[in-house]
């Protein structure tokens, strides 16, 4: 459900809430020099600061806007009720000790009930939340102190830990800072609702996100479509990458996977840029802010030293850019300004010897801007003034002003180490119309994120939406039904996935009689395992009968005896290479389909990418472009090339299944499915559903 939360984040009439922590926000409203009017409400004191005190939300001159409440939790939960009733805007609910600590004390799920209930329609946001920081309209709702000044435009960010959203207000980088909101546990609103309303104000550029968790998916699916529509791109960190995968699992996938793989599918997806720390974010936000999302993944830099030149080709050798060659005209352009000393090449190294020679630095600089670049980065390490004179390096922005003013050129000034970008620097730079970027490798992983958010904002429609199963996963195993391989792969089948000729033997006895119809060369295996080559339950190449009976015979003596018989293959011959294909159900609900590298080096090797169900086979094709293993499917060094049509054609049946299994399906598994030259094959497969209701 979609809240109107206009009220709350642009109120003209603040009501205020508690004691110490209700004072702080006072302190910060009159600090800024909110326009509004606000209401301290306290049963027992006259004044809050030099603001006459109202007894009770019954006793406020009208239903304020907005409210701080900065009270204990049961009382929380009694004021957002009375608020509600009196119809007013919304609410922060500052509180802790609700669903976030239930593990350590019970009954926080249930408080977090109440406060939901007696909420009603009215917005809340947290509980165990800071607030918002309004920059555009001078409004803090917010207990502490902040970094932020009033813009006129700038970026919104809105965070789940109020700690981080504080350090983020801290930044000295030239990051325009417009709004912040914390969304604590997200009870009621979540961070993709308030994004909603953001993103609807012209004066903010982009919008990024600080996650623990995703709140509701749906609503997430639909501020993305709308950030797409109005082509305002959306940033996200999220935490818990580390997070272990469940316990339950017995799939190579699951252990692929875990959570943190569903997370970046998700956000993939939906066309959120995903950062890895909190640097990058707010480097990758400027870059968004002041140029937008790059149109292209070449850039070019310049730099007057060769040791920042190679540092900055080695800084991004793992990253998507590419440093693309000078065009012929800037390549005459750039010789005849510097000499035949100087190597022209992209990253450049002008070297140092037209330094302070205004004319031709802006010769220089400008025949860099005159390409293709998305992005022209220039190196600048400006001495610090505290006790240096920097004064010598102003040639360099005189220069840049006047490249800037003749090509209109997307340049970025990038200092090589984070703490030569001061906020008057920054200050600086933005004022000539350039991005100040603070720290190489940081610089340049932003770079390459903003290149990725172009990437996005050229994508023609959003993806359909979402299989989301019921959430959560079995902890009982007695709660999860495994079925066999056989069966599995006989279900499989019935999608269109290619299997081996098989039969299946009750025991050795029954073995015996049916081995007339067996093929040669052909695969014994086990039923009833998982990870069955570990236990030494598959036989490969078996040529004759006599070994295919000793071979049962030998297992027989070192398997449980609760195995459920045989299952007797024709050997796939002629591979070219082994995948596994898996799908895996998320905590969120959400369906993981994995391609990886197969067989049972799967979690040594470690090549595998995951995209989220429904898929297409356009998505699955470019999925697999992404492995390391690809080349072989393509032909390496002349090797036979697989049928890629076959791969893709499995993969989209086995999603289907999958698809069609969702509300059971805790997790599948064909590993390997055999690429060949003219078919692919699964050779072997796990499949657990939950019981039926």
């Amino acid at each position: 459900m979609s809240r109107d939360l206009s009220r709350l984040i642009s109120p003209k009439t603040i009501a205020i809430f508690g004691g110490s922590w209700a004072e702080n926000v006072v302190k910060q409203l009159k600090k800024s020099g909110y326009t509004g009017q606000i209401w301290p409400v306290h049963p027992h004191r006259q004044k809050l600061l030099d603001l006459p005190c109202f007894v009770s939300v019954a006793e406020l001159p009208a239903a304020p806007d907005a409210s701080f409440i900065g009270v204990n939790k049961q009382l929380t939960v009694a004021v957002v009720q009375q608020l509600c009733e009196r119809d007013a805007g919304g609410a922060v609910c500052f509180a802790s000790g609700f669903l976030e600590s239930e593990a350590d004390v019970a009954g926080g799920a249930e408080l977090q009930q109440q406060l939901l209930q007696a909420a009603g329609d009215m917005p809340i946001l947290g509980p165990n939340c800071y607030g918002l920081l309004n920059y555009l309209d001078n409004i803090p709702i917010w207990p502490d102190e902040h970094g932020g000044l009033k813009v006129e435009r700038g970026v919104a960010i809105i965070a789940q830990s109020s700690n981080i959203a504080i350090s983020l207000t801290m930044q000295q980088r030239g990051l325009p800072l417009a709004f912040l909101a914390t969304v604590g546990n997200q009870a009621q609103t979540d961070a993709a609702t308030v994004a909603e309303t953001l993103l609807s104000d012209p004066r903010i550029s982009v919008v990024g996100f600080y996650l623990e968790g995703f709140g509701d998916i749906r609503s997430l699916e639909r501020i993305a479509a709308l950030a797409h529509t109005l082509k305002k791109p959306l940033l996200a960190l999220k935490s818990g990458k580390t997070e272990a995968s469940r316990s339950a699992a017995l799939s190579h996938t699951a252990s692929l996977t875990g959570s943190s793989r569903a997370g970046e599918s998700l956000l993939e997806r939906l066309g959120i840029v995903e950062v890895d720390n909190l640097d990058v974010f707010i480097e990758t936000l400027k870059i968004l802010h002041y140029e937008g999302p790059l149109a292209s993944k070449h850039i070019s830099s310049v730099s007057c030293s060769g040791g920042e030149a190679g540092l900055m080709a080695d800084a991004s050798a793992d990253l998507d850019l590419d440093f693309q060659s000078f065009s012929k005209q800037q390549q005459q352009t750039l010789a005849t300004c510097l000499g035949p000393q100087v190597n022209i090449a992209n990253p450049l190294d002008y070297h140092t010897y037209i330094w302070a020679d205004i004319a031709a630095m802006t010769s220089c600089f400008t025949a860099v801007c005159s390409g293709t670049s998305a992005l022209n980065i220039f190196v600048y390490d400006r001495p610090r003034d505290d006790y240096c004179d920097p004064s010598a390096w102003d040639c360099v922005l005189t220069s840049l002003r006047a490249t800037k003013q003749a090509t209109s050129a997307p340049i970025a000034i990038l200092s090589s180490i984070t703490d030569n970008m001061s906020e008057a620097l920054a200050s600086e730079l933005v004022e000539i119309g350039c991005v100040p970027l603070a720290g190489m490798r940081t610089g340049l992983k932003a770079v390459e994120a903003a290149i990725r958010a172009g990437q996005h904002q050229r994508r023609r429609t959003m993806p359909e939406k979402l299989i989301i199963a019921p959430q959560g996963v079995a902890d009982e195993h007695s709660n999860i039904q495994a079925t066999t391989e056989h069966r599995t792969k006989l279900s499989l089948a019935a999608y269109g996935v290619k299997i081996p000729e098989w039969t299946t033997a009750r025991d050795s006895g029954h073995l015996q009689q049916i081995i007339s119809t067996v093929q040669y060369p052909c695969v014994l295996k086990a039923q009833g395992l998982a990870h069955k080559s570990d236990h030494g339950a598959v036989i490969v190449n078996i040529k004759n009968k006599q070994t295919l009976l000793a071979a049962a015979t030998d297992m027989l003596k070192r398997l449980p005896s609760d195995q459920q018989g045989f299952l007797i293959e024709a050997m796939v011959t002629d591979v070219i290479a082994e995948l596994l294909i898996g799908v895996t159900r998320d905590p969120t609900g959400l369906l993981v389909l994995t391609l990886g590298f197969g067989g049972t080096l799967t979690e040594l090797i470690d090549d595998s990418v995951s995209i989220l169900l429904p898929c297409n086979a356009s998505d699955i094709g470019h999925a697999l472009t992404q492995l390391k293993l690809y080349p072989l499917l393509t032909g390496y060094r002349g090797a036979s090339k697989a049928d890629l049509t076959a791969i893709v054609d499995a993969i989209v049946a086995i999603g289907h299944y999958a698809q069609d299994n969702a509300p059971r399906l805790v997790e599948l598994e064909v590993n390997p499915l055999l690429a060949r030259a003219k078919d692919a094959v699964a050779a072997d497969a796990l499949l657990r559903l939950t019981a039926d209701p």
